[in-house]
């Protein structure tokens, strides 16, 4: 069995040798067209939209680990921060940094859809022609769909897994051993940016030992367990330094007492996506998965007596492949971009449905079908967001690749021209809905018309982010009271965690973002010691909101000055707790009180 080799490619030959000859100008049309469709998303997309909540927690984690700070031992976390570590490379982005860290997110969605697009066509990417290219790039725009473009780790996680795998198969089938060993050192990495993703680290050990070149000599030769030594320590390796990292740090315990603290995520309402209300398999989008399933019956009646059915199979199988393209489309069309739909959950399903055809035509096991199952899983597994939305651009992709695959090649009645406007066209159409609805209304945000302040005007940090009055007003109140009441130690608790690398502060509490679901071992009597701390040392600036910060996104008034007993929001008192305990100066400061120490 052939573990590399998930499906059969159906699309053209080959290019000739000519066109082989010029891999670093092949290479560099593909970096191109990479960075240019990630820099024209963000400037007409990421950059639209801001919410002072989740978008900058990933980057105030970053600017601790900047600082020297040892994650669970002065950072707590309920997830490792292998992303923390990664998006330390944000600010070193020649652009502001909240802009580059879009960028650079919308980079990795890119490369991971390629990543998977390459495993499952097992095509290298220098031999795809405009059209696949094209189909490509589109499906990283669904992939984006409404998603902010922001640094996060379930991203993180899924271009780690993609690019690891890309990397280990092609290490293991043209003998490179820096590349499988590169490719297995970034599914380790892939575990350590979410514990959802260690199911990736547990497939590549298992593509790694199935793999007919590392069967080869399996029992026999002292080489061949060195190798494999040396494969699993590299696939081991970024574990082992995060690990030796925190415990030197004094953090092993706590690290323990996070990472198994917070509440579990099982995938339940993706892999139950008919069980509580079977009707649903009748109504928009889940319908299209019945009838892609009923096709899939029809093609398997046709397909599986091989080419016995002569002309009218051959004709037969490619009218089911459309019909079950159709129903791809209108997945993603029914499903409005709106997690509520739960559209990904029914791409996932027909994912599913087409490993199993696949591997029944084609005889089989379809790996890299597999893998883009397990990745969806894995990217469920969410306390937000608990649909595997960030991969539905390659969902639908895997699912057309599989189908068609198990057809009979078609003629080339196309010219390369051909392929390659209607490839375009696809993703002029892809990008057309994805501005209109990011337009429509941005993530946590408002319309695209009411997007009219530029956050640049208050911190360089932030230069080209827009967003509505209400937003603006708060963050530039933030700066006010900062130059207003200057400290050694700022905090602005609960909910704003980008002001830390936005404005260069240093946050003494060990919790960027005090939610409930984030509040996990020790948090609330480390938060509350480190009040004592501030009592005692002096120095500080500790500013709470006095509302929810989610009416900002409907562009709810915010007060210029509030009085001094105004109420503090917060979501389990402890934020009332600390503002009770710290003994500083209570000051007002437009929308916020605050305790301040000098």
């Amino acid at each position: 069995m052939d573990v590399a080799s998930p499906v059969r490619a159906t699309a053209s030959p080959e290019p000739a040798p000519a066109e082989r000859s010029r891999p670093l100008l092949r290479w560099s049309v593909h970096a191109a067209w990479v960075v240019l469709l990630a820099l024209a998303t963000e400037l007409r997309v990421g950059r639209f939209g801001f919410h002072p909540s989740d978008q900058g927690f990933i980057l105030a984690q970053a600017w601790r680990v900047l600082h020297g700070e040892v994650p669970h031992a002065e950072i707590i976390s309920a997830r490792p921060l292998g992303s923390a570590v990664l998006h330390v490379a944000d600010f070193a982005l020649p652009m502001p940094l909240f802009f580059g860290s879009s960028f650079l997110s919308m980079i990795e969605i890119i490369v991971a859809t390629i990543g998977f697009a390459a495993l499952v066509t097992r095509r290298r990417v220098l031999a795809w022609g405009p059209g696949m290219t094209a189909m490509v790039a589109a499906a990283s725009l669904i992939n984006l769909n409404a998603f902010p473009l922001m640094a996060w780790h379930t991203v993180d996680g899924i271009a780690l897994t993609a690019c690891g795998a890309w990397a280990l198969d092609a290490g293991l089938r043209g003998g490179h051993a820096f590349a499988r060993r590169g490719g297995l050192a970034l599914l380790g990495c892939a575990v350590f940016v979410k514990q959802s993703f260690a199911l990736a680290a547990v497939i590549g050990v298992f593509w790694l030992l199935l793999h007919p070149s590392t069967r080869a000599g399996a029992l026999r030769t002292a080489r061949w367990w060195r190798r494999l030594v040396l494969d699993l320590l590299s696939l081991g390796a970024p574990g082992l330094a995060y690990v030796a990292w925190v415990s030197l740090g004094g953090g092993f315990a706590e690290m323990v007492e996070q990472l198994t603290g917070g509440v579990p995520a099982y995938g339940q309402r993706l892999l139950g996506l008919w069980l509580e209300d079977p009707e649903v398999l009748t109504r928009a989008p889940v319908r299209e998965l019945s009838f892609f399933a009923a096709i899939a019956v029809v093609l398997l009646a046709v397909r599986l007596p091989g080419d016995r059915l002569g002309a009218a199979g051959r004709v037969a199988s490619w009218v089911l492949v459309l019909a079950g393209a159709t129903a791809v489309v209108l997945t993603v069309v029914d499903g409005r971009f709106t997690g509520s739909s739960r559209w990904a959950d029914v791409l996932w399903w027909i994912v599913a449905v087409s490993v199993l055809v696949n591997a029944a035509v084609t005889r089989k096991v379809p790996w890299a079908g597999l893998l883009v199952l397990a990745t969806g899983f894995m990217t469920s597994l969410s306390w937000g967001n608990d649909t595997p939305t960030l991969l539905t651009g390659t969902l639908a992709l895997t699912a057309l690749l599989l189908l068609s695959a198990v057809v009979p090649p078609r003629p080339r009645l196309a010219r390369r021209w051909v392929t390659a406007t209607a490839g375009l066209t696809a993703v002029a159409v892809c990008g057309w809905v994805v501005v209109a609805r990011h337009d429509q209304a941005a993530y946590l945000d408002l319309s695209h018309d009411k997007l009219t302040e530029d956050l640049g005007a208050v911190t360089p940090a932030m230069s080209g982010i827009r967003t509505n009055p209400s937003t603006f007003t708060y963050v530039r109140q933030i700066r006010d009271c900062l130059a207003e009441f200057p400290a050694a130690r700022t905090a602005i608790l609960p909910d704003s965690s980008f002001a830390y690398p936005a404005f260069g502060l240093r946050n003494p509490f060990p919790l960027e973002w005090p939610l409930p679901l984030e509040i996990v071992g020790d948090a609330p009597q480390r938060m509350l010691a480190e009040a004592d701390d501030l009592n005692r040392e002096g120095d500080y600036l500790v500013l709470f909101q006095t509302d929810s910060i989610r009416q900002l996104a409907t562009g709810g008034p915010v007060p210029a000055q509030i009085p001094l007993d105004t109420p503090v929001f917060d979501y389990l008192g402890l934020e009332k707790a600390i503002q009770a305990k710290l003994t500083g100066r209570a000051v007002t400061c437009g929308s916020f009180v605050g305790k301040y120490a000098r």
